[in-house]
């Protein structure tokens, strides 16, 4: 656990993370690959990563879901509490998760929660939670693309900046550097820094000092083997740009 200006910020793995205030507790796209399962070290493991048993704390308030590829419905219900809010971005759909991905789950409409559908640049409230959408996605000449088709194309995902306690979390979702994150004002940014679907630790590290931020927290990466990313290294290089940075991958 890792603590900031009065929250407690938890990294379970992939893109799970749980941001806890006096506001309520948020989770950012809760499960797959065994994170919350306690099934993470028997199918992957060795890695920098945070593992341990099997998590249904059941006592989030507010749920975000960036896209199709981390949106988990058993991950929802073991984060979720009985009267939570998923904030789930508008293109997110069961049908093209089974479809594209052979993955059997129920729209998020069907889990027993209040959905609220978004877009980018949508602004919302959710309990005391102030939630901003923003762009996430793979530019057609960048890394993430082949012959110019994208893996995450603009429109398929998004990130958010939610504010707990006032402090302003800034979660990119799988997505490039772009121009649209430069001037989010952001006091934690929890970015991916393994490159394969996302950027990569020097693309993260130089938004992490154009944004500068009161706390550079990473997260979505180690979790498998194409997520592999150095973060010691990530981390000494921005410490060298003056910004604060911290791990949180030790176990649950």
């Amino acid at each position: 656990m890792v603590r900031h200006r009065g929250l407690s910020l938890d990294w379970f793995g992939y893109a799970t993370a749980r941001i806890a205030g006096d506001d309520g507790v948020v989770y950012t796209d809760p499960g797959r690959y065994g994170t919350l399962t306690g099934e993470w070290a028997e199918r992957y493991g060795g890695a920098d990563h945070p593992s341990g048993g099997p998590y249904d704390a059941g006592d989030g308030d507010v749920v975000l879901v960036t896209h199709d590829h981390h949106y988990d419905d058993d991950g929802v219900e073991r984060v979720a509490s009985d009267d939570a809010t998923l904030v789930v971005y508008e293109a997110v759909s069961a049908d093209a998760i089974g479809a594209s991905g052979g993955r059997d789950v129920r729209e998020p409409e069907a889990l027993p929660y209040d959905v609220v559908r978004v877009g980018y640049g949508d602004e919302v409230n959710v309990g005391g939670v102030d939630v901003r959408v923003t762009p996430a996605y793979n530019r057609p000449d960048g890394p993430n693309a082949s012959g110019g088709e994208p893996l995450h194309p603009e429109g398929f995902g998004c990130g958010f900046v939610a504010a707990v306690d006032g402090v302003r979390c800034f979660w990119p979702g799988d997505s490039d550097a772009l121009d649209e994150h430069r001037d989010i004002d952001a006091d934690v940014f929890m970015p991916s820094i393994s490159r394969s679907f996302t950027m990569d630790r020097h693309d993260a590290a130089d938004l992490a000092e154009r944004i500068d931020p009161g706390l550079v927290l990473p997260i979505h990466y180690n979790t498998f083997p194409d997520l592999r990313a150095d973060s010691g290294a990530f981390t000494a290089d921005v410490a060298k740009r003056g910004v604060p940075v911290a791990l949180a991958e030790r176990d649950f």
